[in-house]
Parts: structure tokens; C-alpha cells; sequence
């Protein structure tokens, strides 16, 4: 190993130096160049994107990985230089689970074809969650990634070497000052009292050495300064990029934004799909709760307990289809046996004069009548009576 004494002596003065001169400076007992203010406001905007950009890169980082083991392991992929594996998101994993457990379970059963079709869905879903995060990796990501590890190290960099010249530039005023401050008091008259010739001498010659010496603080001290305004210039004109920077993370912030856009709607088209299956399949799976003789009734399907836990934002699977028999609601009369209550979950406005609308939390008398679709009741309040959604009741005993 080369070790160097010298350099290491040398390494270890200049630490010092800096040390004495930083206390110096926050005691006010030694001079300090400020800076200007234009690029103070540049260095304090530089910080405040870094900032905000690090931690929205690690929240999004949380959002699109919740696993911290899974993020650990990509960051030592990503410093070895290696590929990140294929990992298998958790609808991917559910779904198959989902469709193993059918096999068990009996594909023919109902249960067992239920969990083939949710399963499959779930896949889907899977599948659509990894074409975001890779989307999302690239386009917002990467960016910001790029930034704070290529970028922001040059700045820093070079802020570290401005204020490196910067102390050089108040070590040269500080020992210009002194040397004026020597040269004065040598080029001060002698007292003619006590004078002799090798005092005259002794004083001139001291007088010419520290005009030497002051010559060559002004020397050093205009070098310093040179090489400050050159550095403040690279400094300056690095931070002003950040504007640019700024253009560069809005275009890929729209781009995230739209991917993950895309990314819900087609999870939402996945699911209006599962449900329209599922509500095609429920007259063969779920017997009618509500008929009292499957022969005076003449119905066999009711409304889906999956059905029951949908919220009224999805009117596509709330909204019952088209009745095949036209039922007049004026003529429907209550059977003797096989009303229920039922919790109103959320509030529904009626769309025609044979529905009845709702109020969350309200109580009603439902029960059902041959011909009616399965995805409807009959419900009661008081002397109004109409058709209400499945979907939007809570049955009770």
C-alpha cells in the first residue's frame, strides 16, 4: 500500500485549518465571503427539490412495493448490476390458489367453477398490477432515480469544491490584511532619540520584506478570487438546470398519472366482467330464499350474496336488467309467509314509478313474486310499495 506521510501531514493541516476557520466564522471573529443572492436562492431551491424529489421517490417506491424484504432485494439487484427476477404479484398467486383449490374442491361443483372463474379474474388483475409497476418503474421511477444519484451528485460536488474556494479566497484576505497591518507598523517612524545607523537598516529591511510579502498576498488573494468566480459561475449555472429538471419530472409525472389511470380501468372493466359472469351463473348456484313453494312460485334463482356487498358506484352490475314479464306493481299483494326485513345500505333514487326509493339506514319489508328478476325485490314503507335493488339492502332475520 502507498503510504504517503507527507500528503497525509498535508491532508491533516488543511482539516485543521478548515476547522479553526469554520469556529472562527460562527464566533464572527474571522471574515466571510458571501455569497450572492441569486445563487443563495438557487442553492436553497436545489435543496428543496432534492428533498421533496427523495421522498416522493421513496413513498412511490412504498406504494408499488409494500414489501420491504422485495424492496431491499431490488436495491442490491439494482447495485450489482444484475436483472431483477419475475415476481409473482399477489392476484397472480390468489388466483392460482383459487383455481387449485377448485381442483379439490370439484370443477363441476358450483363452488369449484366459481373459483375457476374469480380465480381467473384475479389473475387478470394480477397481470394488470405488473404491467403498472413496470410502466410506472420506467416512466417515473427511473427519472427521479436518475436524478438524485447522477444529477444532484455533480451539484453537490461542486458546492463542495465553491466552498472549498471560498475559504481559500478569506484565507488570502485575512493574511493580505495581516501583511498591510505588518508593513504599516514597520514603515513607521523610529524614535529619533535612540536612534542608530543598524536601526535604520534593520527597519528598512523589514519594510521592504513585508511589502514583498504583501505583494504577494495581493497575488495570491486575486488568483483565489479568480477561481472562486469560476466556480460560483459552474455552481450557478448547474443549479439553474433544475428548471429543466422540473419540466423533466411534470412530463413524467402526466405519465404515471395516465398509467395509473389505465391501470384502474382495466381493473374495473376485469371486475364488471366477474360480475356480469357471476350474475349469469347465479340463477344455477343460489337457490331463492324468498319463495315459499318453488311450485306456486315458479322461480328458483334469488339475488347473488356477492351482489350484496357491491357499492351503488358500479351501475352497470346495480342496475337490474330489463324484466322479462312486465309487472304491475299496484297489483302485487304480499305473500301470507316470506317477508323479511331489510337494512337500507345506501341511499337510491327511483328510476320510474315502480321503484321505490331508498335512504341508507332506513328498515323495509321485502319479499319477492313469481316472474320477477332475481336481481329485485319488492319492497314496503308504510302505504308505498315498489322494486328495489338487492344490491343496496342488507337482509335480516
Amino acid at each position: 500500500m502507498d503510504f504517503n506521510v507527507k500528503k497525509l501531514a498535508s491532508d491533516a493541516g488543511v482539516f485543521f485549518t478548515r476547522a479553526v476557520q469554520f469556529t472562527e466564522e460562527k464566533l464572527g471573529q474571522a471574515e466571510k465571503t458571501e455569497l450572492d443572492a441569486h445563487l443563495e436562492n438557487l442553492i436553497a431551491r436545489g435543496d428543496c427539490t432534492k428533498n421533496w424529489t427523495e421522498k416522493i421517490f421513496r413513498q412511490t417506491e412504498v406504494l408499488l412495493q409494500p414489501n420491504p424484504s422485495a424492496r431491499i432485494e431490488e436495491f442490491f439487484y439494482e447495485k450489482l448490476d444484475r436483472k431483477i427476477p419475475t415476481r409473482t404479484t399477489n392476484g397472480e398467486l390468489l388466483g392460482q390458489y383459487m383455481q387449485d383449490a377448485a381442483k379439490d374442491f370439484g370443477p363441476g361443483t358450483p363452488y369449484g367453477s366459481t373459483l375457476i372463474t374469480v380465480g381467473e379474474y384475479q389473475k387478470k388483475l394480477g397481470g394488470a398490477e405488473r404491467e403498472f409497476l413496470q410502466a410506472s418503474a420506467v416512466c417515473f421511477l427511473t427519472p427521479l432515480r436518475n436524478f438524485l444519484e447522477g444529477d444532484w451528485r455533480t451539484i453537490s460536488k461542486e458546492r463542495r469544491l465553491l466552498e472549498n474556494r471560498r475559504l481559500d479566497l478569506d484565507v488570502c484576505k485575512a493574511r493580505l490584511k495581516k501583511a498591510k497591518l505588518a508593513e504599516a507598523k514597520a514603515a513607521a517612524a523610529p524614535d529619533f532619540q535612540e536612534t542608530r545607523p543598524r536601526n535604520y537598516i534593520l527597519s528598512a529591511s523589514a519594510s521592504a520584506l513585508w511589502s514583498e510579502e504583501v505583494d504577494k498576498a495581493e497575488q495570491e488573494l486575486r488568483v483565489a478570487q479568480t477561481e472562486f468566480d469560476r466556480q460560483a459561475e459552474v455552481t450557478r449555472l448547474l443549479l439553474e438546470g433544475i428548471s429543466s429538471t422540473h419540466v423533466n419530472h411534470l412530463r413524467c409525472l402526466h405519465e404515471f398519472a395516465e398509467a395509473q389511470a389505465a391501470y384502474y380501468a382495466q381493473c374495473h372493466k376485469h371486475m364488471q366482467e366477474l360480475q356480469k359472469e357471476l350474475s349469469s351463473a347465479n340463477g344455477d348456484t343460489f337457490p331463492n330464499t324468498f319463495a315459499v313453494n318453488a311450485s306456486t312460485s315458479g322461480i328458483s334463482a334469488g339475488p347473488s350474496p356477492l351482489s350484496g356487498g357491491s357499492a351503488p358506484g358500479c351501475p352497470e352490475a346495480s342496475s337490474g336488467p330489463l324484466e322479462p314479464v312486465p309487472l304491475k306493481i299496484e297489483e302485487v299483494k304480499p305473500p301470507a309467509t316470506g317477508t323479511r326485513k331489510a337494512k337500507v345500505l345506501y341511499d337510491y333514487d327511483a328510476a320510474d314509478t315502480s321503484e321505490l326509493s331508498l335512504l341508507a339506514d332506513e328498515l323495509i319489508t321485502v319479499y319477492t313474486v313469481p316472474g320477477m328478476d332475481p336481481d329485485w325485490l319488492i319492497g314496503e314503507r308504510g302505504n308505498q310499495k315498489g322494486k328495489v335493488p338487492v344490491t343496496y339492502l342488507e337482509l335480516l332475520s
